[in-house]
């Protein structure tokens, strides 16, 4: 009977916090990201995105008629400080709900925490599938999980390049490893021969004795699960040492940001990737965000971007529809989310091992001219693939 006075007696006070927070004439959201370190690219796009988000809400009135006030708080990437992050905000600072990091690893840490902490917590790009597979109640995620980050790209092997044979070469983090065994599985069911499937540590700076049994095995599709610098050099050494395959693919992350053409340069043509968004899609608000983000900062953002963009929109729409602060009315306000942002359609549900998860349709892109472009599905291309791809020789 104790516990249970107790229980009421804090559920009260942090109600109270709360709704002092909600009080004042601005709603200050804190959001950890990975600011220093290797993923630092990445949280920085999605802080621009966050702001640009903010910058729009706040001058159509805010949230509630509250002004959005954004901080930030550096992780460095690393889980560790992502979980003390998470521990300070909602302890110290009794933010009622949860957004941000870039990660899997540091996604997990915050969802453990929020859950634990019972406070709602939105998951923006993490995409290990166990992130929404834990049956925790106040974590959801608005990014598809990492099994269904290629499905487009399955589409399109399976209508168009047809492969016998895959070589899949992966980053051994949770995104990496989880996407590397999905393509395991998905080439299973395709009846592709899986000729080689090595992991790697990022930051490596020779890849080519893995390479080197790539290019001996021969296979049709070489698939790797990396990152924007690992991902470049994969390329430049398969170029290097003039691998031929029908077609190179990359399981988003790395392969479908700008940095990628940019490091790799006429080394990434040709080479299609995996991704959950694109400027060109026909999202309401997507093109408006993406020329407005190039405008400021001089290229368009990656899907990051978008997921970061639209999940500060995501939570304008939650907030205004809970009946408080208090973190039990904003979940429920969350589990009926129904909307479409420019990141695309986003509803949380309980379906196929996955609680709170977003499912969608996701995209492929080539890179054209030194572009990435839209190419499948077809009702979503900005032009058509190039296939068959020309050797190495072939190429001028």
């Amino acid at each position: 009977m104790r516990r249970l006075t107790l229980a009421v007696v804090l559920s009260f006070v942090l109600s109270l916090f709360a709704t002092a927070l909600y009080a004042a004439d601005t709603l200050d959201l804190s959001i950890p990201l990975p600011l220093t370190g290797g993923q630092a690219k990445f949280g920085e796009m999605e802080k621009r995105s966050y702001e640009i988000a903010a910058e729009e809400i706040n001058a159509k009135g805010g949230i509630k008629g509250k002004k959005v006030v954004l901080t930030f708080e550096d992780s460095q990437g690393k889980p560790e400080i992502s979980r003390a992050i998470a521990e300070k905000l909602i302890d110290v600072k009794k933010q009622p709900v949860l957004v941000g990091e870039y990660s899997s690893s540091c996604s997990k840490a915050i969802a453990a925490v929020a859950n634990e902490r019972k406070t709602p917590y939105l998951v923006v790009t993490g995409a290990d599938d166990s992130i929404t597979q834990q049956h925790y109640k106040y974590v959801f995620r608005l990014n598809p999980s990492n099994a269904y980050y290629a499905t487009g790209l399955i589409s399109f092997l399976k209508e168009v390049v047809k492969p016998k044979s895959i070589a899949i070469l992966y980053e051994s983090s949770d995104f990496g490893t989880s996407g590397a065994e999905d393509m395991a599985k998905q080439a299973e069911k395709m009846g592709m021969k899986v000729l080689v499937k090595e992991k790697y540590e990022k930051g490596a700076v020779d890849f080519k004795p893995i390479l080197s049994k790539v290019k001996a095995a021969r296979p049709d599709v070489i698939y790797m699960v990396s990152y924007v610098m690992d991902a470049s050099l994969f390329m430049k050494q398969i170029k290097e040492l003039r691998i031929d395959a029908k077609l190179f693919a990359g399981g988003a992350a790395g392969f479908a940001i700008p940095e990628f053409i940019d490091n790799a340069k006429d080394a990434a043509e040709y080479v299609v990737t995996a991704t959950l968004w694109s400027p060109q899609v026909k999202y309401p608000g997507a093109k408006e965000f993406a020329e407005k983000y190039k405008k400021k900062y001089a290229d368009y953002p990656s899907y990051h971007g978008a997921e970061a963009y639209s999940a500060l929109y995501i939570l304008k729409d939650v907030l205004t529809r809970a009946k408080s602060m208090n973190p039990e009315d904003i979940r429920a306000a969350m589990k009926a989310t129904n909307m479409v942002t420019a990141f695309g359609p986003i509803k949380f549900e309980d379906k196929e091992g996955y609680q709170n998860q977003n499912f969608m349709d996701t995209l492929v892109l080539q890179v054209m001219k030194g572009e990435h472009e839209t190419i499948w599905p077809k009702q979503y291309a900005s032009k058509k693939y190039i296939y068959p791809i020309p050797t190495w020789r072939e190429r001028r």
